[in-house]
């Protein structure tokens, strides 16, 4: 356990995760209350990374659960090996064992296949797992009303077996992209942040930490050219991941400034949408470079 939101915020950063005060501050608490975190924000601002940090630090297992349209218990929470069983059918027939017995060692934990929330609560690691439900606003209503269940009491019953709880509660993390609105109840259960676009310092600090080899000049160059970008009315504004995209992508292409032929030959690692990169070439080029001098150095660097 870290004992103090400031060990917290250096632990998180000692594993490369750039971390405001009000994140180490939820995370804390999240621990100390035993409570599940639901965090919002647009796609790519970092906040499935927060669950895989954590389980660096905590140094334990991270069990991952990514959501999505159609989403069903077989799918999160378990199901029988049906091969399994029926081989192990046909060898007990031939074993003569009876059909009390038979139906009694089939539905038995031997042939149960954990999926990642049995996964979570019946860990058999010497540490609470870490639970990242990915996407919650991706699933459908029915499954958010069943994790709900799963969620208050961190147990699950299954009928031919019984009820198994958890053997150390995990910590669970929830993100939402906020593509619908996540239902008041399960909200109630959640301590909640919304993490929103970097500012220009957190951006450069990122790029500067998670991007080897990378010169002041490209890091100021490409952060002030992103804060540029996201206040322009682009259908998907880009998020930090593609900041890291692109400023790796500028490595790997040995580029030390920023010009217009590299950002128009790059604008793929910056929009996922035509339109966008239409717009940008069309249209906002110009105002967004305008950010930089004619020798190609940052109007400011940070100190």
């Amino acid at each position: 356990m870290l004992n103090s939101i400031e060990e917290v915020q250096v632990a998180m950063e000692r594993a490369k995760y750039i971390t405001d005060r009000p994140i180490a501050t939820l995370l804390y608490l999240a621990m100390k209350l035993e409570k599940p975190i639901l965090v919002e924000g647009e796609a790519g601002v970092g906040k499935t990374e927060i669950a895989k940090v954590l389980a660096e630090v905590l140094n334990t297992k991270l069990i991952r659960l990514q959501c999505y349209e159609g989403l069903d218990v077989n799918t999160s929470l378990y199901e029988w090996n049906y091969p399994k069983q029926i081989l192990w059918m046909k060898q007990a027939e031939i074993c003569g064992t009876s059909q009390k017995t038979l139906v009694k060692e089939i539905f038995s934990p031997e042939f149960l296949i954990r999926r990642p929330l049995l996964e979570a609560i019946q860990s058999d690691s010497p540490k609470a797992p870490v639970l990242l439900i990915d996407e919650i606003d991706r699933s459908d209503e029915e499954f958010e009303a069943f994790l709900l269940e799963v969620l208050s009491e961190f147990q699950i019953t299954i009928p031919e077996i019984g009820t198994l709880k958890a053997v150390r509660k995990p910590w669970v993390i929830i993100t939402s992209n906020r593509t619908r609105e996540i239902h008041d109840a399960l909200k109630r259960r959640c301590l909640y942040h919304w993490i929103d676009y970097p500012s220009f310092e957190k951006e450069y600090r990122i790029v500067m930490t998670k991007v080897p080899g990378i010169n002041r000049i490209l890091a100021d160059q490409i952060c002030s050219f992103m804060q540029v970008v996201r206040e322009k009315d682009f259908y998907k504004k880009p998020g930090i991941s593609e900041t890291l995209d692109w400023a790796q992508a500028l490595i790997e292409l040995h580029k030390e400034y920023l010009d217009r032929a590299t950002v128009e030959e790059t604008l793929g690692c910056i929009f996922k949408h035509f339109e966008d990169i239409k717009r940008m070439k069309e249209v906002e080029l110009d105002t967004c470079l305008g950010m930089l001098t004619k020798n190609n150095r940052p109007i400011t660097t940070p100190a």
